[in-house]
Formats: structure tokens, C-alpha cells, sequence
């Protein structure tokens, strides 16, 4: 159960820094009302030897509405134990006149390179707190490390509630890549497609 924990933990944090604001950023932000993501997609781009590999996620309905209730389900797996410090390098690009622009990094979101994905976790889940639902009811864990093996997010429901986003994540096409790495090796590699709409 520990492939797949690490990649739900991931996705999670990626998800919730690029589209939810979760490190509560100072920079300027519009309130939105009503907002649909559409067309997620997802894929592996490591190498065939990559330890870590998401190998099911499912996200229903499309569109996910916000607010809104989303159904997601994972499984993945990790041959070796997941331990500080692990980077992070994230691409994000959005869609411009049919050519991908790369969004760079500001004030931690964007295309940025952490030098630790376990301290993002804590961050997001300080140390001593219970790991959040449905995490926890599964004994999934959600910070480092992350023992080797198998891990499964059985069919949940979360509330996507009422959000604010940055001004530069408007309505249009994105793509993320998030490089995971330790010990000077790539761990793991994803691929995230979606599209924002919003008022």
C-alpha cells in the first residue's frame, strides 16, 4: 500500500497549490463565484526504471464543479521508501494563440523547484496532526516517509469548497509536470492536463 499513498499525497499537494492556493500566498487573488475544470488527464513520464508510478486515477464528474463534490480513486506504487529531502520540480504552462507558455514561478506557485516535497506536507499537514479524510479512515499516510510497496485510495468523496485563485490562473488550457527526485535520482515523474473555466 505505499505506491500509492506517495502519489495521492503528491497529486494532492500539486493540486492544492496550483489550483487551491494552499500555502495561503499574498499575492493577488480574485474571488471566484463558480468554476469548472474539464478534460483532466493524466499520464507517467518517467523513465521505464522510475521507482515510483501512479498507476490508476479516476476523477469524476467532468466537469468537476466549484463548488462542488469530486469522486477520485488511486492506486501506485514505489519500489524503494520515499525519505527527505525529496525535490520537486514543477512545469506549469498555459495555452496562449495555440502555443504553451511557461508560467514562471511567483511567490512559490508556478513553475518552481522545491528543494523538499516532504516539508511542503508538512506544511500543508504538520507532524502530529491526523492525516485528513478519506487518508486517514484508509491508513493511508500523508507525509515522509513513505514506505515502499503498494498503496490504493478505494472510491471518495471530497467537497471542493467556494475558492480564491491568483490573478494569473484564469480561464484557459494548462499543463503541470512535477519531477520527483532523491539521493540525485529521478524518483518519479506526472503529467497533468486540464482546463479552468470560471467567473
Amino acid at each position: 500500500m505505499a505506491g500509492s499513498q506517495l502519489w495521492t499525497a503528491a497529486l494532492t499537494t500539486v493540486l492544492a497549490a496550483l489550483i487551491f492556493q494552499a500555502n495561503g500566498g499574498s499575492f493577488s487573488l480574485r474571488r471566484v463565484r463558480h468554476a469548472k475544470v474539464l478534460g483532466f488527464d493524466w499520464k507517467n513520464c518517467g523513465s521505464p526504471e522510475a521507482p515510483a508510478v501512479l498507476k490508476t486515477l479516476t476523477l469524476s464528474p467532468d466537469p468537476i464543479k466549484i463548488p462542488g463534490s469530486l469522486t477520485a480513486a488511486a492506486s501506485g506504487s514505489t519500489l524503494v521508501e520515499l525519505i527527505a529531502p525529496l525535490s520537486l520540480n514543477v512545469t506549469l504552462e498555459k495555452e496562449v494563440a495555440g502555443f504553451w507558455v511557461k508560467v514562471p514561478c511567483l511567490e512559490e506557485l508556478g513553475s518552481c523547484h522545491y528543494k523538499d516535497a516532504c516539508d511542503l506536507l508538512n506544511q500543508l499537514i504538520p507532524p502530529g496532526q491526523d492525516c485528513p479524510e478519506p487518508l486517514h479512515t484508509y491508513g493511508l499516510p500523508c507525509r515522509c516517509p513513505f514506505k515502499a510497496g503498494s498503496y490504493s485510495l478505494p472510491q471518495s468523496e471530497f467537497y471542493l469548497p467556494y475558492m480564491d485563485l491568483p490573478y494569473w490562473l484564469t480561464n484557459g488550457n494548462y499543463r503541470v509536470q512535477g519531477n520527483l527526485g532523491g539521493g540525485g535520482k529521478g524518483l518519479a515523474c506526472l503529467k497533468l492536463s486540464l482546463s479552468i473555466h470560471s467567473d
